[in-house]
């Protein structure tokens, strides 16, 4: 018996204390990893990760303090927690990159694109990245600015996190990629980096939308100013102004295009057992059209046609009655 008790023991104990070791070694393993990488980078992030940064004038003979320019700060904190935090600064940047001062001609080479990483790769074929530049290709952004305008100008390499597909929260990632928009749409200095005309002020473009604040905040940019494709998670043809939804049924109906671009990871074309549609939406946000309930809609009918029959029996007891 007692034998049996220690095995248990043994068996829960492993249970209970194996579980955090093998975290414990996924750990130290991501840390070695880590290490490398924290050790490769330190040496570029230790000026571009500050605002100010110090080197040796041999011409005067002492060290100088010197402001970065802002465009250049890396924010290290950030990094680390992008898609690309594992890599080192020269697997895209040129290793001359590595002399201090950089060689002139290394300032203007040109910048990767996702294609030039991703393009070809089974290991990334699930997220149809040539797909998407197809799609791009045909937006207003690449038709109007063509090679000014590149998968960099959205996504900052140094920062750029995948959110539709790993955050739960659902505000914070309406939030994340709104905010992309609004890095040129909200900044004038960005803006005319690709156009001398004057940036329409967001508030005012859209001063027509019905409880601004609240759309702003339950839903992207990109619900009513991209096209719809099936094959990718994430539109990227975005469509001319002209061309941006404004029919409020579009989103607030039963065949919701929510379904098809904001909420088209989560859907999956199931219906409550209560009788609610897309219940995936529920969830987060209960949308006016979108959230119908068929057992209230048989309800409401009914009631509606209860109604109608006495106010029929009433109008006909009153024509009798008068007779």
């Amino acid at each position: 018996m007692k034998i049996i008790k220690h095995f248990l023991f043994a068996i829960v104990f492993l249970t209970v204390i194996g579980a955090p070791l093998s975290i414990l070694a996924q750990e130290e393993e991501a840390k070695v990893i880590d290490s490398y990488t924290y050790e490769q980078n330190d040496n570029c992030l230790k000026c571009h990760g500050h605002s100010t940064y110090t080197y040796y004038n041999e011409g005067v003979e002492r060290d100088i303090k010197d402001r970065m320019n802002p465009y250049f700060i890396i924010d290290s904190t950030e990094y680390y927690v992008s898609n690309h935090r594992t890599f080192v600064c020269v697997d895209c940047h040129s290793m001359e990159c590595e002399e201090f001062p950089h060689p002139a001609e290394v300032r203007m080479e040109p910048k990767f694109s996702c294609l030039d990483c991703h393009a070809g790769d089974e290991a990334y074929a699930k997220y149809d990245f040539e797909k998407i530049d197809e799609e791009f290709q045909k937006s207003v952004h690449y038709s109007k600015h063509t090679e000014d305008f590149s998968c960099n100008s959205c996504h900052n390499p140094h920062t750029y996190k995948i959110n539709a597909r790993t955050n739960a929260n659902m505000e914070e990632f309406i939030s994340y990629d709104n905010e992309i928009c609004l890095t040129c749409h909200a900044d004038i200095s960005k803006y005319q980096l690709l156009t001398t005309k004057e940036n329409p002020n967001v508030l005012e473009t859209h001063s027509w939308l019905p409880n601004q604040v609240m759309h702003f905040k339950k839903v992207r940019c990109i619900e009513c100013h991209a096209e719809i494709n099936n094959d990718i998670l994430v539109s990227h043809n975005i469509l001319p102004k002209e061309k941006a939804v404004k029919q409020c049924v579009e989103c607030h109906s039963k065949n919701s295009r929510l379904l098809a671009s904001l909420y088209k990871y989560q859907f999956t074309n199931e219906r409550s057992a209560l009788g609610f549609s897309n219940q995936e939406m529920l969830d987060e946000n209960y949308v006016i059209g979108a959230n119908r309930n068929y057992y209230l809609n048989v309800l409401s009918i009914g009631l509606f046609v209860i109604v109608l029959i006495i106010i029929f029996i009433h109008a006909m007891l009153r024509i009798f009655i008068k007779h």
